[in-house]
């Protein structure tokens, strides 16, 4: 149905269902969805997470062979459930300023300029409410992200990321602001002053996010804005440190431990349209890997090992490290005896030409690639989308991941590789044993694997950290913190839950 009377007697009945907003991208929705769904599943609540719209470069594999956002994926781990197209129906990929890939309830349907992807919503609408009434139909609650902010007044007209969808679904709405960045008060006030009436009351409260220092000093401006604009500050959650929690999209700033004096030195250059940089999280948090990500207009320091990642659109990322003198600097890295690894896009780079004939990531035409191997790829209709799992090339050492790309890679390099998932060679390794590359991202994520494949980089007696447990304990810190800072009670007012 197109109307909107239509759309809302389609709603499944009986479902809670609570959206969470934020005033800016980078506000914290993402972490409070995820700490208020395994808080509920602490309840003992039946519940799934849902983002209508998601843009983000960061994307994982669902058990039903599709792609959603990896934020979706962690809120999923959140809440017991193994990550589900539903979970996050449309999905956008940016691969130039104005357009990107849309992928639809798991699967691209092609690239769009932004325009044309406006022009598009009524449809990616339908998707939206189809996969959220599947949801609701299935869990006693839905926990909702919305996405940037809802007072982007030149993304208003048939919104399906925030209050479109909020007002669609008839429910309430808590709004997140992050008070590290500063300004949170106008962020809060500003937000609220730019919505609809109807959208206004649909605002049941505030939470202020990444606060540092004495409460005490922040409660008369929690006072102020509540008598401002009558709505409840629901709590103020704390500056969680050293939180392992996956990224929907921005790259992290720094290393996440602090690396010993005789680490890995580990380099990944920030390519243009760098894609699933979640794959380096295992080595953020490794105390014994010092890793940089590294800008293309920066020189190449001294490394061990540099990681050429995934990228959405492998042909200009490649023009971008040429263009910024990246074919010497690697050259030389490899001269000194430094390893290089690449991860899929980053993997179709070492090879000796890239085609793209059907236009799959943008203009037609090929290019180039580093040349230090011997295979081609070619882009092609049909992404490969899979978990996997099975050995390193050793035939002993588990590793286990998966794959999203286009491409595929032909060649008589591919005669030695890196890896066999699920039976099938993938990858190569170079017969000096300086270069390596596989299509299988969250390689890292494996312990076992990680530490075969430092040692190869030159790391000692490596231990590397347990990701998985590492993210889990990450949700529990945030799901504790909902506990400790934020009126439960209130939570369970809007979610209609009886008190336990």
């Amino acid at each position: 149905m197109s109307t909107l009377k239509g759309i809302n007697t389609l709603m499944a009945q009986g479902c809670a269902t609570l959206m969470v907003q934020g005033c800016t991208s980078d506000a914290g929705k993402s972490a409070l969805v995820t700490a208020l769904c395994r808080w509920l599943v602490r309840q003992g609540v039946s519940v799934a997470p849902f983002k209508p719209q998601n843009m983000a470069l960061n994307s994982a594999v669902t058990a039903d062979g599709g792609e959603i956002g990896r934020a979706q994926a962690a809120q999923a781990q959140a809440c017991g459930l193994p990550a589900h197209t539903d979970m996050n129906p449309v999905l956008l990929k940016p691969n130039s300023d104005t357009g990107a890939q849309v992928i639809i309830q798991g699967h691209a349907i092609g690239n769009m300029r932004a325009l044309d992807y406006h022009a598009y919503k009524a449809t990616a609408r339908a998707a939206v409410f189809d996969s959220y009434n599947r949801l609701a139909a299935q869990y006693q609650a839905v926990v909702v992200e919305g996405a940037g902010s809802p007072a982007e007044i030149n993304l208003r007209a048939n919104d399906i990321a925030n209050m479109g969808f909020a007002e669609a679904a008839d429910c309430p709405v808590i709004l997140v602001a992050d008070i590290d960045r500063g300004g949170v008060f106008a962020h809060l006030v500003g937000t609220l002053a730019l919505l609809s009436e109807t959208e206004q009351a649909r605002v049941k409260g505030f939470v202020i996010n990444r606060f540092r220092g004495d409460l005490a000093l922040l409660q008369s401006g929690l006072d102020w804005l509540e008598a401002k604009t009558g709505k409840p500050v629901l709590g103020v959650l704390p500056y969680l440190h050293g939180l392992y929690l996956e990224a929907e999209d921005a790259l992290p700033a720094a290393a996440a431990a602090p690396a010993s004096a005789d680490a890995l030195r580990v380099a990944v250059p920030v390519l243009p349209h760098i894609s699933n940089h979640t794959d380096f999280d295992p080595l953020r948090a490794h105390p014994q890997v010092d890793l940089r990500f590294v800008a293309l207009d920066r020189p190449l320091p001294p490394a061990d090992l540099v990681i050429l990642p995934g990228s959405k659109t492998v042909r200009a990322d490649r023009a971008a490290l040429a263009a910024h003198g990246w074919d010497a600097a690697l050259a030389r890295h490899l001269r000194y005896g430094g390893k290089l690894l690449g991860i899929c896009g980053g993997f179709q780079m070492l090879g000796r030409a890239l085609h793209d004939p059907a236009g799959i990531e943008g203009e037609a035409g090929s290019c180039a690639g580093f040349g230090w191997l011997d295979f081609d790829t070619t882009l092609a209709d049909g992404k490969q989308l899979r978990n996997v799992a099975g050995t390193l090339a050793d035939g002993t050492t588990p590793v286990a991941g998966y794959e999203i790309h286009a491409g595929v890679s032909r060649g008589a390099a591919l005669a030695q590789p890196m890896c066999r998932l699920d039976g099938r060679p993938d990858g190569v390794m170079s017969d000096d044993g300086q270069l390596r590359g596989t299509y299988l991202h969250g390689l890292f994520d494996t312990p076992a694997a990680a530490d075969a494949l430092l040692a190869w980089a030159g790391l000692r007696a490596a231990a590397s950290p347990d990701i998985a447990a590492l993210r889990d304990a990450a949700i529990d810190r945030l799901a504790d913190a909902v506990e400790a800072h934020l009126d439960t009670k209130a939570l369970r007012d809007l979610l209609g839950l009886t008190p336990c």
